[in-house]
């Protein structure tokens, strides 16, 4: 028996996962002991009740698509929207360093998959599938690719494979940044954990701030700021949607949510250095911070935990591997380039989310270790742009030069 909820009841869900999610993460102390993102918790708990639902009762329950791209759309905007040219010249040399450090890891991700499918006895492709195309590029570029290795390079089941993969980097992804900054930060006794809220630093102005930093702080916007911002998301979201279209099948196709962060980050920088309107970051703030809970809570409670069940003995090995790998790399790598200190840490813990998860699991990792350690302004400029938008350039022409090289 299928039920298939709309947009309303899929928003209704998703706002009650992100309050189990909260309830969850405080009253279990290990979930909250390694900073484990609340959207994570809750929608993993969700999963987990769908499929019981599927295995006991075969009960399948699907989520409305469309408001859940919806949101990861806004969210993406609002990455773009926040790319002010001064913020992106702030990153300076750092934001240089750690795109370095995730694009080599991601030459490591693929060298790692295809050799170890060739060790396992399986095509080299099927070891491309569970490297970056899945990992690093998420559900989105797992289904585009998953399609032309069925089509093209006749890899039977690679759409079913890739969104496999996709999931176990997902949810493991969101699992293991909170501990691996935890690790770091205790072992080099880089900063102190916070323990009440009175001990929280009050927000700086809106230009000291990065996107989506100090995401429990209160920001005060007024109906007017909230209604010129919601034109602008809008703006974004009907280009990214005209482009995809116009874009499809042709040289420059793109994903949707590239459109939409490319277009925040022309709209903002025309009208601030161009016409020089003042913009509303902290109305900006606010919408990508709710839209990224809601999006990361909607993917996570959409997913489709018998995928992973039915992935084969050789498969499971190689993304195991996968992981300790990249813990082993941020350990001995990003760490150190990134100077050996906190913000370091929370770049690891954002780094799982980029390089094993998507870029919304990437800021929920990074705010769930500022939210107990302290603030990092450095990783909140970074990662936004390093995860939404270089890396997925980056992957792509990865991808198209190792399936012309491989196939």
């Amino acid at each position: 028996m299928n039920y298939q909820l709309d947009a309303f009841m899929t928003i209704v869900v998703a706002v009650f996962v992100l309050l189990v999610g909260a309830l969850v993460v405080n009253k279990i102390g290990i979930l909250k002991k390694y900073n484990i993102p609340e959207p994570v918790a809750g929608g993993l708990v969700a999963a987990v009740i769908t499929y019981i639902l599927f295995q006991q009762f075969n009960v399948t329950v699907n989520f409305d698509a469309n408001i859940q791209q919806v949101f990861m759309l806004m969210f993406f905007t609002s990455v773009g929207l926040s790319a002010s040219l001064g913020k992106l010249k702030e990153g300076g040399k750092s934001l240089i360093l750690f795109l370095g450090c995730v694009v080599i890891f991601v030459l490591i991700q693929n060298a790692v998959g295809v050799s170890l499918a060739k060790v396992l006895g399986l095509d080299p492709l099927i070891g491309l599938i569970t490297g970056s195309v899945t990992l690093t590029g998420g559900h989105g570029t797992a289904g585009a690719w998953g399609s032309i290795f069925e089509n093209t390079y006749g890899i039977e089941g690679a759409v079913v494979l890739g969104m496999a993969s996709a999931t176990f980097g997902l949810v493991i992804g969101g699992m293991m940044g909170g501990p691996v900054a935890k690790f770091l930060i205790r072992r080099y006794a880089l900063a102190n954990e916070i323990t009440s809220d009175a001990q929280r630093q009050e927000i700086p102005s809106a230009k000291n701030t990065a996107p989506f930093e100090y995401p429990l702080e209160t920001r005060l916007i007024t109906a007017n700021d909230a209604v010129k911002t919601l034109g602008m998301f809008a703006i974004c979201i009907s280009f990214a949607y005209f482009m995809t279209a116009i874009a499809k099948g042709q040289w420059f196709e793109l994903p949707s949510f590239v459109w939409a962060l490319m277009c925040g980050v022309i709209l903002r920088n025309v009208l601030e250095h161009g016409f020089k309107v003042e913009m509303f970051d902290r109305c900006i703030d606010v919408f990508g911070n709710a839209s990224l809970a809601l999006f990361l809570s909607m993917a996570l409670m959409s997913l489709q935990l018998w995928l992973l069940a039915d992935l084969a003995g050789p498969l499971v090995i190689i993304l195991i591997v996968q992981t300790v790998v990249l813990a082993l790399y941020m350990y001995f790598v990003t760490f150190r380039v990134m100077g050996k200190n906190y913000d370091a840490a929370v770049l690891c813990a954002g780094q799982c989310g980029v390089n094993l998860g998507a870029t919304p699991t990437a800021i929920a990792n990074i705010q769930a270790v500022t939210n107990s350690y302290g603030p990092s302004h450095k990783a909140f400029l970074i990662i936004p742009l390093t995860g939404a938008f270089f890396i997925d350039i980056v992957n792509a022409v990865v991808i198209q030069t190792l399936t012309r090289f491989l196939g």
